[in-house]
């Protein structure tokens, strides 16, 4: 499964969202009907169909405890993660706590990244891909990495 793509998603009153259709559909003929869900350190949501989220999970588990970075990447991706179930109209429901950290109400932009999908705040994605557009525009050549400057855009 690939997710490319953005989309904007209403949000009811209790929580529930829909998948674009394609989307959905997509995965559940995947044989997923779990996803998993967690906080990001840039406030917004991340959506791991389960396969994907085990091999994640399996990454996080294994940072040394030692460190305090570790402890904090896993307190966020493993504390925040939830596992969630399409009900029988397609929907997933987020959980208060996730809704808190990103901030989101009634209105989402939910975002195609390849093994995952990306669910913000409309209007915090807004401000986040303006300043990420200006952040590319300002980035001197020489602090492009090769591998980026090597690929046919």
């Amino acid at each position: 499964m690939f997710f490319r793509g953005i989309s904007k998603v209403s949000v009811d009153a209790k929580g529930r969202f829909s998948l674009p259709k394609l989307r959905r559909e997509r995965l559940l003929a995947t044989g997923v009907n779990t996803v998993v869900v967690t906080a990001d350190p840039a406030r917004c949501l991340l959506i791991y169909p389960m396969n994907e989220w085990q091999k994640f999970e399996a990454q996080i588990v294994g940072l040394p405890n030692a460190l305090p970075a570790a402890r904090l990447y896993q307190r966020l991706y493993l504390g925040y993660a939830a596992e969630i179930d399409f009900d029988s109209s397609g929907r997933l429901l987020l959980t208060s706590e996730l809704r808190d950290y990103a901030g989101i109400d009634r209105k989402a932009t939910l975002i195609g990244q390849g093994n995952k999908l990306e669910l913000w705040d409309v209007e915090r994605f807004d401000e986040q891909s303006e300043m990420w557009a200006d952040e590319l525009k300002a980035l001197p050549a020489d602090e492009v990495p090769e591998f980026i400057q090597k690929l046919n855009i």
